[in-house]
């Protein structure tokens, strides 16, 4: 079965790639999922010797890219500084990590720092805002990086397997810095704003004989009317959730739209399959919204997307195992034969209270029928969290 732990170059660098690859190997992970492109954040380090805290730089890649991959699109990786001192990839390509197989984590959308750089390429809701965080896959000079950057790595690092995280759209809530609201979110408003009408969408809208401007002025007129209104009371989440089905039921361009959208997100990836060296095995992550049954918020469909790829791997950050079970079964629906499944848990705080939380977790996976099961992430969790792993992997 395979067994994953997602990883960053810098607890990598901190604590030495011999000592964390023999604490991995020791709780039954047999592939190292290192980060290769990554975005900013704060994060709260354990285990790591010194420094608690890690602000890593945004929207840089980890390894060393070679820039003249890049003709196709004016967007261009920047290096992290770290790569001088520590190359991660090498290091674990060198070692084979110590017996595991190696994985490259990359985070392809998701990149504030090329989307202020290059406002044109962002997503841009119904009102035309941009979201600066989130590089739209409809613009043809995005979708050219990922593809570049994908065929890049590979071409320098002997990888296994390409994990690519963030491959369509971004939803509107995604912890940008300081993101704030007085306006309580619900589900509807959410899908709403988080819905790209920028000039690129638009035409591939037009393309498909839709009216694109149309629509984004009934969604403009739906957000209008819940933000005017005298002090609404908040919908719970299953009034917003029937008010997003009965608009798709009303508006069959909405429908329409939103297929467009997944069949721009489904041809992406099969041109970045196309552009990896078939030894190298790739996985998506599909969504990061939570359940998988909001996978098409992103533009994912998994059914088409599992034509393409080696493995889809599913966030399954859910707090009971009886959430993760119908998580799992509603993707084996839609999949069905055509893919391996890899399911993603967070072995601590939010979403495992104890060790038979996991446990009964991993239980439920392998039951499900999916391949593989990873764990997110190394640097985030307690040293003991890898003891619960161990036993979770050992026990069935």
């Amino acid at each position: 079965m395979y067994t994953g732990m997602f990883l960053y170059p810098w607890d990598l660098a901190d604590e030495g790639t011999d000592t964390v690859m023999d604490r991995l190997r020791e709780a039954g992970i047999n592939t190292a999922v290192l980060a290769g492109s990554y975005h900013a954040g704060k994060f709260l380090r354990p285990h790591a010797p010194g420094s608690r805290v890690y602000f890593p730089a945004d929207g840089t890649v980890y390894f060393r890219p070679n820039l003249g991959r890049y003709r196709d699109t004016p967007l261009r990786p920047l290096m992290n500084p770290l790569v001088e001192r520590y190359d991660g990839f090498e290091a674990l390509v060198r070692r084979r990590a110590g017996g595991l197989d190696v994985a490259a984590w990359m985070v392809t959308l998701h990149n504030t720092r090329l989307g202020t750089a290059h406002p044109g390429c962002v997503a841009r809701n119904a009102y035309g805002d941009p979201y600066f965080y989130s590089l739209c896959p409809s613009h043809p000079e995005v979708r050219a990086y990922p593809v570049a950057l994908l065929a890049d790595l590979t071409a320098s690092y002997d990888v296994q397997r390409v994990v690519i995280e963030a491959p369509g759209f971004l939803p509107y809530a995604h912890g940008f810095h300081h993101e704030f609201s007085l306006v309580e979110p619900n589900p509807w408003c959410s899908a709403l704003l988080a819905l790209c009408f920028c000039p690129a969408c638009l035409r591939r809208a037009e393309a498909a004989g839709l009216d694109g401007r149309h629509i984004a002025g009934t969604v403009r007129d739906a957000l209008d009317a819940f933000y005017r209104a005298p002090l609404l009371p908040t919908p719970s989440e299953r009034q917003a959730l029937y008010w997003m089905l009965t608009d798709l039921l009303r508006e069959p361009g909405l429908t329409a739209y939103l297929a467009v959208r997944t069949e721009t997100v489904t041809s992406l990836v099969a041109e970045a399959r196309a552009a990896l060296p078939r030894t190298v095995r790739l996985s998506v992550i599909p969504t990061v919204s939570q359940p998988i049954g909001h996978a098409w918020l992103d533009g994912a469909d998994l059914a088409r997307l599992a034509e393409h790829v080696d493995a889809l791997e599913v966030l399954a950050y859910r707090p009971t195992p009886s959430e993760v079970a119908a998580d799992l079964w509603w993707a084996h629906r839609l999949i069905g034969a055509r893919a391996r499944l890899h399911v993603v848990l967070r072995p601590a705080h939010p979403d495992a209270a104890d060790e038979a939380n996991l446990a009964a977790k991993v239980r439920i996976a392998r039951e499900s029928g999916a391949e593989g099961v990873s764990f997110y992430n190394y640097g985030h969790i307690r040293s003991g969290h890898l003891t619960w792993i161990r036993n979770a992997l050992a026990g069935g």
